[in-house]
C-alpha cells in the first residue's frame, strides 16, 4: 500500500487538484440545475463532472507512466499516460455530445420567458462567478506548470499569456488540464453573460445556443488531446529534442559527424538512438568507451532523456548530418 501510495504522489499536480476543484464545482451546479432548471447550468455542470472524472483518470496514469522499467516492460510505462488520455477524451465525448443535445432541445422548444425569480438568478450566478474563479485559478497553475516545464518565466500574467505559446512543449497531463481549464473557463464567462442577457430580455433560447456552444468547445479538446497522445501512444520522433541532442553530440572534439538519430518519445520519457562517426581511424576501444560513456552521461542529463544508445563508426567521409535544420539522410536507417 505504501508503495502505492509513493507512487501516486508522482503523479501530475494540476491533474488532482483539477479533478478536485471540477468535481466540486459540478455539484455545485447540479445543485443550482435541480433547483433552477437552468440549461446553460446543466451545460456547465456536465462540462465540470466530464473535466473531474478524466483529469482524475490523468492523474493515475500519469503516476503510473513512472513506474521504473523492468524485464517486462523494458523501456518503462511511458507510454501510459497516453493510452489513459485517449481513455479519458471518450468521457468528455460522451459528455459533450449530452450538453449539444439538450441545447439544442432548448434552442427548439425555449422557454416563452426568462426567469424572473430573483433567487434562482442569484443562485445561478453566485454559482457560475464561484466557478469561474476556482476555474481559472486552476488555469493559472496548470499555466505555471506549461512554463516551468519549458524554462520560461512564471510571473505576473505570463500563465495566462505566453503559456499558449509553450502549449505543444508541455507533458500530456498538463496539457490536458490546461486545454481544459481554458474551455471550462471561457464556458463559464458565456454561461453566465448568457444567464444575465435571458434574465433581462426574456431572450431564453441563448441559453441553448451557449450549451451548444460550451458542448462544440469540449469537442474541441477531445480532437485535440486524442490526435496528441495517439501520436505518443504510437510512439512519435521528438525533432526539437533531436536538433538539441545533434548539438551536444556534435560538440564533442572526437565526434565528426552523425550516421543517423532518433529521440523516440514516449509519454514524458524520451529515449535517444544515435549512430556517430569520430575522427581518428585509429582510436583504440578504451578511447571509444570513454567518448560514448561521456556522450551518454551529457544526453541524460537533459529533461525527461531516460535511455541513451550511442554506437560509433569511422569516419565514411561523407556529410550525413545536415547541421542547418538537424536532419539527416539517414535519420531513420537502421
Amino acid at each position: 500500500m505504501s508503495a502505492l501510495f509513493n507512487l501516486l504522489k508522482k503523479g501530475s499536480k494540476s491533474s488532482l487538484i483539477a479533478a478536485i476543484v471540477n468535481f466540486v464545482l459540478g455539484s455545485l451546479k447540479f445543485l443550482a440545475y435541480i433547483f433552477t432548471g437552468n440549461v446553460a447550468m446543466f451545460a456547465e455542470m456536465m462540462h465540470s463532472f466530464g473535466d473531474s472524472a478524466n483529469q482524475l483518470f490523468v492523474w493515475v496514469g500519469s503516476a503510473v507512466s513512472k513506474k521504473a522499467p523492468n524485464e517486462k516492460f523494458p523501456f518503462g510505462y511511458g507510454r501510459l499516460v497516453n493510452i489513459v488520455c485517449l481513455f479519458a477524451v471518450l468521457i468528455v465525448a460522451i459528455l459533450a455530445y449530452e450538453t449539444i443535445l439538450e441545447g439544442i432541445h432548448h434552442i427548439q422548444h425555449p422557454a416563452a420567458a426568462g426567469d424572473h425569480n430573483p433567487t434562482h438568478f442569484m443562485i445561478n450566478v453566485g454559482v457560475l462567478l464561484i466557478g469561474v474563479i476556482l476555474e481559472g485559478s486552476v488555469l493559472y497553475k496548470a499555466g505555471k506548470e506549461v512554463l516551468e516545464e519549458v524554462h520560461k518565466p512564471t510571473t505576473g500574467l505570463h500563465p495566462f499569456t505566453t503559456s499558449f505559446a509553450s502549449l505543444s512543449k508541455a507533458k500530456p497531463a498538463t496539457k490536458l488540464v490546461f486545454m481544459e481549464d481554458t474551455v471550462a473557463t471561457g464556458g463559464g464567462l458565456i454561461a453566465l453573460i448568457a444567464i444575465v442577457i435571458s434574465r433581462f430580455t426574456g431572450f431564453t433560447m441563448i441559453e441553448g445556443i451557449v450549451s451548444v456552444i460550451i458542448g462544440l468547445a469540449m469537442f474541441y479538446v477531445v480532437y485535440k488531446v486524442f490526435m496528441e497522445n495517439a501520436a505518443g501512444a504510437i510512439g512519435r520522433a521528438d525533432e526539437d529534442m533531436e536538433v538539441h541532442a545533434s548539438k551536444i553530440i556534435l560538440e564533442h572534439p572526437e565526434i565528426s559527424d552523425i550516421k543517423r538519430l532518433v529521440v523516440m518519445k514516449e509519454g514524458e520519457d524520451k529515449h535517444i538512438e544515435a549512430l556517430v562517426e569520430t575522427l581518428d581511424s585509429e582510436i583504440n576501444l578504451r578511447a571509444l568507451t570513454a567518448i560514448k560513456k561521456d556522450l551518454i552521461n551529457r544526453l541524460l542529463q537533459e529533461p525527461h532523456v531516460t535511455d541513451v544508445n550511442i554506437e560509433i563508426m569511422e569516419d565514411d567521409g561523407t556529410d550525413d548530418w545536415i547541421s542547418g535544420n538537424g536532419s539527416s539522410v539517414n535519420k531513420y536507417y537502421l
